[in-house]
């Protein structure tokens, strides 16, 4: 009798890769400023356009994304060969994981940042490299280009940085790429951009220009709120943004997905009126937890950080305890993402009452 293993061989590199961990969900009586999404609703024209596309849903998205492809390139002022689409970001990050590292290949980031990065190397079979932050929160740039070795493929720069919200001047990530071999993708993720006020703080869609290895993610999740349809673009030179099309997930992109994208980037005044409402509530929260006596440094994304050590699951708990569900990173700090006035300031409530208890 043929010998039966107890399930499928699966490949042993998967028993080392860490789930990637979401937001907790709000409660019934609770907010939840765990997962950096906008609380306002759709922009104008948005929820009628995916509407109109859902009573097609029983046929196949345009597979090749002409609408909105044709749409974020004309927006940027790009090619639209330059142009490439995903499932969020995400997806946009694990395709160029895919189109440039393989097994024995190392991939680089700063730690922490996002957490996905990590996790998408390892799906790849490629090596993960972080890179500790600096002092400040921030991408230690120097360490990294130490750090750069024969078999760096990728390099993976998030701008301003998730979970701490701390962003890279033009100065510094200029000497930065400047210093990187060309045979290596720098991969400037700014999925927060519309958030940065900070005007030394780089687009990165000029820096690609005329840098071939030079590649930027932007995603339609944060500012447009379209984080539940799962759409992402990449802007890259053409052989990038081939590479990508290459590795995506066919079909990825929901019909609905690209007709509310395109509607989105079309209600550009509507847009700008919500962030601008947002940054400054990002203002009025990261003020009143220093007048609580916080160290809080300066974000340029749509939540706020706070290092809180071995005291993160007790802080995160007394939030809930409040009403308020926010970001723990367990052993380091607590991300609170900037939602509606209500649960901020239910946030701010509970951040005072922990902070008098310690």
């Amino acid at each position: 009798m043929v010998q039966r293993e107890h399930g499928p061989r699966l490949r042993p590199s998967l028993d080392g890769i860490p789930s990637y961990k979401p937001g907790k969900p709000a409660g019934v009586d609770s907010f939840k400023l765990s997962s950096n999404e906008n609380p306002y609703p759709p922009l104008p024209g948005v929820l009628e356009a995916a509407v109109a596309a859902a009573g097609d849903f029983n046929r196949y998205p345009d597979m090749g994304v002409g609408a909105l492809t044709a749409e974020i390139a004309q927006r940027f002022g790009v090619p639209v060969e330059h142009v490439a689409t995903g499932t969020g970001s995400v997806g946009v990050a694990q395709s160029l994981v895919l189109a440039t590292a393989a097994e024995g290949d190392e991939v680089m980031f700063a730690w922490r940042s996002f957490e996905a990065y990590p996790i998408i190397t390892q799906i790849a079979g490629a090596t993960p490299v972080p890179v500790p932050l600096t002092a400040d929160e921030g991408h230690d740039l120097d360490a990294m280009l130490a750090a750069i070795t024969d078999r760096t493929r990728l390099i993976f720069v998030c701008n301003p940085n998730n979970p701490t919200g701390a962003a890279l001047h033009r100065e510094e990530l200029v000497r930065f790429l400047d210093a990187v071999p060309a045979h290596i993708l720098v991969v400037l993720d700014e999925a927060y951009r519309e958030f940065i006020r900070d005007e030394d703080v780089p687009d990165g869609i000029e820096l690609y220009r005329d840098r071939p290895n030079v590649c930027v993610l932007r995603t339609f999740s944060k500012a447009y709120g379209l984080a539940g349809l799962r759409v992402g673009f990449a802007i890259g030179h053409e052989q990038v943004a081939t590479a990508l099309r290459k590795t995506a997930v066919p079909f990825g992109v929901s019909q609905l997905a690209q007709d509310a994208a395109v509607a989105s980037l079309r209600a550009e005044d509507a847009l700008l009126e919500r962030v601008e409402a947002l940054v400054a509530e990002r203002t009025r929260v990261t003020a009143a937890l220093r007048a609580q006596g916080w160290t809080v440094g300066d974000s340029e994304a749509n939540f706020v950080w706070l290092r809180l050590g071995e005291r993160t699951l007790d802080f995160a708990a007394a939030c809930g305890e409040a009403g308020v569900v926010v970001r723990p990173f367990p052993g380091e700090g607590v991300r609170i993402s900037i939602g509606e006035v209500e649960g901020n300031d239910l946030f701010l409530t509970a951040a005072e009452a922990f902070r008098k208890e310690i």
